[in-house]
């Protein structure tokens, strides 16, 4: 038999993805995969049903419908105060994960490099492989994960280096970049020339007193940032993989084109469907927030209660345990046994992480009020089951 690609030789599946199986192996409460236990928004349900009958069931325009991108572009305009056009710098995608692929093979070529923050969603650095890139981390400090100014300079103005791909508000340590860091980013790229990439699938899922700053409205910023960003989040609908990229229309043309060829288009009914919710009032996004907070509230505090040492997030639905005490060399058994013994799924933090961490593993917190009580529950004697 001919070799398999080299480039997919080091890739293991998705760690985030098989703590879900193993959770469902166990009946393990599963605080990994970052999904919702909760409905989506009856209103979009509720047209859901209609296009069921109504259609339409064929293909949409491969770069998004037309009511879907005008929804969206009045959306992004009064969240972020950008003009976007609909018609030339968006382009709807099969979840942010597909538009973040597209992004990079839009502007990479083989052998370039594109710096990451680390830690980081564990698809970066794949999607920078699978276009030949090279992918250069560099790491955000606990437990503020700021990041130090001279040594990402270090690594933007490498040769090769082409772009900087942002997580804001950042899974997995739920860091929200301020204003001050972002300008620090959005300076360095511009004078070493780079794109600068992200990802904000999480721009409204935001603890006080932090806020969302975007990239792409920062002066000097939009013509060289591609935002990537999705339904899935926002509306609770992570199923639907509804994701999109905005652009300037030169970067938007050739992700437009990548986009065809990798998936054709999203799903008609489906982005019929979400339109809805892209027309929501404010009061939608305040109540959004609210409610994270309040599970927030309850399962970090929880974990206080308990006497854990944590990360406390100030943006997305993650938090970062610490297992240093119980004596484990290996995050990845370390969350095996933590399903089979205790009945709560974890992500090992190592996944996330280029440096060599291990004593950190990731819960995410989106579930209804009895998930997380039923796995703080389960949490209460973790250290006599866990420590070795």
């Amino acid at each position: 038999m001919p070799a398999l690609s080299y480039r997919t030789s080091t890739f293991t599946d998705s760690v985030i993805r098989r703590m879900t199986r193993v959770c469902n192996q166990y009946g393990a409460v599963n605080l990994s995969q970052g999904f919702p236990d909760f409905d989506p928004p009856k209103e979009i349900l509720q047209r859901l049903s209609e296009v069921a009958f109504e259609g339409p069931h064929q293909y949409a325009v491969t770069w998004g419908a037309q009511n879907f991108r005008e929804a969206l572009a009045a959306k992004v305009r009064h969240f972020s105060g950008m003009t976007v056009d609909p018609d030339s710098e968006i382009v709807v995608t099969c979840g942010s994960t597909e538009a973040m692929m597209a992004s990079i093979m839009a502007v990479c070529n083989p052998g370039d490099k594109v710096v990451i923050f680390s830690p980081f969603y564990e698809n970066y650095g794949a999607d920078t492989i699978l276009t030949g890139a090279e992918p250069i981390y560099v790491p955000l400090l606990p437990p503020d994960f700021c990041f130090d100014a001279n040594v990402l300079e270090k690594a933007m103005k490498q040769p090769g280096v082409k772009a900087v791909i942002v997580c804001n508000p950042s899974n997995p340590c739920g860091k929200v970049f301020t204003r001050e860091e972002l300008m620090i980013i959005g300076d360095l790229a511009k004078k070493y020339d780079l794109f600068v990439i992200t990802d904000e699938v999480y721009e409204h899922i935001l603890y006080k007193p932090h806020t969302h700053t975007y990239m792409a409205a920062l002066p000097g910023m939009r013509e060289r940032t591609i935002v990537c960003n999705s339904l899935s989040k926002t509306y609770s609908i992570t199923g639907w993989r509804l994701g999109y990229a905005i652009a300037s229309p030169e970067v938007i043309d050739r992700i437009r084109k990548t986009h065809d060829f990798l998936t054709v288009g999203a799903a008609a009914p489906l982005m019929e469907a979400a339109t809805v919710g892209l027309r929501f009032p404010d009061s939608y996004y305040e109540d959004l927030q609210a409610h994270y907070t309040h599970m927030k509230d309850l399962f970090v505090g929880g974990l206080k209660d308990l006497g854990f040492t944590y990360t406390d997030p100030q943006g997305a639905y993650y938090v970062l345990l610490d297992i240093s005490e119980y004596g484990w060399d290996n995050d990845v058994k370390f969350c095996e046994k933590l399903a089979e013994t205790v009945g709560v799924g974890a992500v090992p933090g190592s996944s996330f992480f280029r440096e060599p961490v291990n004593h950190l593993i990731r819960f995410h917190f989106a579930k209804q009020d009895e998930t997380l009580r039923a796995a703080l529950d389960r949490m209460a004697d973790l250290s006599a089951k866990m420590k070795k």
